[in-house]
């Protein structure tokens, strides 16, 4: 729950005390990864589109927001913009920072194939053609390469732990639209980000990881509205995330995580990863240990079949749906 330290002391000129939040590597990433217009453009970028005109042929995005997404992506250093000899016009190239956001890519695939394809077969087969097989992508332990579960890591403060004043822009829209996710193409990662939904779910996801369970907590700790906290819990129940476990004689429940909802432990561990990497300045946030192997570690995302690690040079795919753009 909110103690003296989530909120700066009152000004002595009576105004509100400045609410704070956890700063979080996660936060960051989840912040650039969870706009639907950025997921999509990163998305056909990894499949190799380079050009405006051909982004706004594939998604059917507005002129104005495709321009606007790309110049937001060029200035958090995820792609930039140069020409290829003997192409014509300007092209949009993922930078290292950007082709390193290719393994949270991969390991909300991963989540997405696993809990969200309905029964049926995944959309996408990769190919790993650093060892030809035809594979699914792993996140495991960067340390031992072992798979792990939320159960398994033993979180702590890092060097960069502390708190940072709230976000006060808007954030009642839900960010990611499942409207729009599945757009162009059959996709697990965005059935995965669809669960997610937008940053209040992530917050509330978050809770539940530092082991907050009841209504009450998790809107004193996230300054939330009643309204939209109630909204995002019955989704990420709705979505088999949270179950509902009643507590003491009344009517009030805990939320708890299914082992659906444990499962998201992963995604979130490698966005964490590159968030330290590029947006921590040096000073992660938190440091996790694997209790398995003992050692601390970062999250990484490798071949089930040689267990290297994937990069987006290394990756083929066989698509299981028509495709004609």
């Amino acid at each position: 729950m909110l103690n003296k330290d989530t909120l700066i002391p009152e000004p002595s000129n009576g105004s509100k005390p400045v609410p704070l939040q956890r700063q979080s590597s996660v936060r960051r990433t989840m912040e650039i990864v969870l706009d639907t217009w950025n997921f999509l453009i990163l998305r056909e970028a990894y499949f190799g589109v380079r050009r405006f005109d051909k982004f706004q042929q594939r998604l059917g995005i507005p002129r104005q927001t495709l321009s606007s997404r790309l110049s937001a992506l060029v200035a958090n250093e995820i792609m930039s913009v140069g020409r290829r000899p003997n192409e014509p016009g300007q092209q949009y190239f993922l930078t290292e920072r950007g082709k390193d956001l290719f393994p949270t890519m991969l390991s909300l695939m991963e989540f997405g194939d696993k809990w969200l394809a309905g029964g049926s077969e995944p959309p996408l087969q990769l190919i790993h053609k650093s060892c030809g097989c035809a594979c699914r992508p792993v996140t495991v332990c960067g340390e031992c390469l072992e798979p792990f579960t939320a159960r398994d890591v033993a979180p702590r403060d890092g060097p960069g732990a502390g708190y940072a004043p709230v976000d006060t822009r808007p954030t009642s829209r839900r960010s990611s639209d499942p409207t729009l996710l599945e757009r162009v193409r059959p996709c697990s990662v965005a059935r995965t980000l669809g669960i997610i939904g937008d940053r209040w779910s992530f917050l509330i996801l978050r809770e539940g990881w530092f082991g907050v369970r009841r209504f009450e907590e998790m809107r004193e700790n996230l300054g939330i509205a009643t309204n939209i906290l109630a909204d995002r819990l019955a989704r990420l129940v709705q979505a088999e995330v949270f179950r509902k476990v009643p507590y003491g004689s009344s009517e009030r429940f805990e939320y708890r995580f299914t082992e659906m909802g444990l499962d998201l432990y992963k995604p979130m561990l490698v966005m964490m990863a590159w968030g330290d990497r590029w947006l921590a300045e040096g000073k992660p946030p938190m440091r996790l240990r694997h209790k398995t192997c003992g050692q601390d570690f970062s999250a990484i995302v490798v071949c089930s079949e040689c267990k290297k690690q994937i990069t987006v040079k290394d990756t083929d795919y066989i698509l299981r749906y028509p495709f004609n753009l």
